[in-house]
């Protein structure tokens, strides 16, 4: 017989050993820690939920209720990411959690439940299937760094041997996000977005441990490019990013990829996970620039009576006078107002 119950600290272990070892499915945004990290760096209820068969985790949910006066309430797995949904060894474990889940949506009178990278309810009309918006792109890391280098399509990989040739650029492997902060604040205020909060960084950190690091790139000294790095099973995951204008004519940010490939080959992590990214945008280019094949991402949702899945990306017109008057405020201004938004967007 399966249960379904909540995580308690008792259970957090059993939880990770199974995202960890037992579950291909799971992914580094199931991990028991977010718990932690959400609840104290956003103020948002968190509802994680496991499957449970003879004393044994079989399934796992985590579910963030988003509490929002601008965008409704609604529940999403997983909050704040951009992975999440059910990661079962079974479909009797996969339909207790779902049952909860939609359970929990009707308790808590919700506008929406969302999974996140899902696609497990394609005959059930219940959930909406949402594709054609993001895609992933990851891949296998070459051993060896000249069979690496040619994974790279010709004009990108003359970028990257540009700046490695001209020298200059300098990486460094830090464990405090001190001199990644500034440089993502001015990234994000530049795109038009609201940034997460030295809290929210902080306790990432913490929490997650050896599973992030922040590789950041130096010229004369001074940092002018870095991204916060996530490690799970065998993939490095660069997440978040962020540099200085003179950057991109440097090749900082192709520098950098770089060293965070090789880097982690050199400890044994065998792909680079490059992320999510929307169709169409700057970021898509740059990813599938480098080589990397698009792999198409399922979004599901249940949404209650008269509702709509929100549209909450920077392409939405509605944002667009927002995003002209975000990109016009003072960097601390940003940092400052950036994270009380945050948190009502999930």
């Amino acid at each position: 017989m399966t249960v379904v119950k909540r995580l308690d600290a008792v259970a957090r272990p059993a939880w990770d050993r199974f995202v960890l070892d037992a579950c291909p499915e799971a992914s580094f945004f199931h991990l028991s820690g977010w718990q932690t990290v959400i609840e104290g760096g956003f103020g948002q209820h968190c509802h994680f939920l496991y499957a449970e068969r003879d004393g044994q985790i079989c399934g796992v949910l985590p579910l963030v209720h988003v509490r929002s006066r601008l965008f409704g309430d609604r529940l999403i797995s997983n909050g704040f990411t951009v992975g999440g949904g059910v990661a079962a060894l079974d479909d009797e474990a996969r339909a207790s959690l779902d049952a909860e889940a939609l359970r929990l949506m009707a308790e808590l009178g919700v506008d929406s439940l969302e999974y996140r990278r899902s696609g497990a309810h394609p005959d059930d009309p219940r959930w909406r299937i949402q594709t054609g918006i993001y895609a992933n792109f990851s891949r296998p890391i070459a051993e060896d760094e000249t069979a690496c280098l040619s994974q790279i399509p010709r004009k990108q990989r003359a970028v990257l041997r540009k700046a490695i040739e001209n020298g200059g650029l300098e990486a460094a492997v830090e464990r405090s996000p001190d001199r990644f902060l500034p440089l993502y604040r001015r990234t994000m205020r530049d795109h038009g977005t609201p940034v997460f909060g030295t809290r929210y960084f902080g306790l990432l950190m913490a929490e997650f441990g050896a599973r992030a690091d922040c590789q950041t790139i130096y010229h004369q000294g001074e940092p002018i490019s870095s991204v916060l790095n996530f490690y799970f099973r065998d993939a490095v995951l660069p997440y978040y990013t962020g540099c200085q204008p003179q950057a991109r004519k440097l090749g900082a940010n192709d520098f950098m990829y770089w060293q965070v490939m090789r880097r982690a080959r050199a400890h044994g992590f065998t792909r680079f996970d490059f992320g999510r990214s929307k169709l169409g945008t700057g970021p898509y280019a740059y990813k599938h620039n480098w080589g990397f094949e698009p792999e198409p991402i399922v979004h599901e949702f249940v949404m209650a009576p008269g509702k709509a899945p929100p549209d909450l990306t920077p392409k939405n017109p509605k944002f667009q006078l927002f995003i002209a008057l975000w990109r016009r405020l003072p960097l601390p201004v940003a940092a400052l107002l950036g994270p009380p938004i945050v948190r009502e967007i999930g």
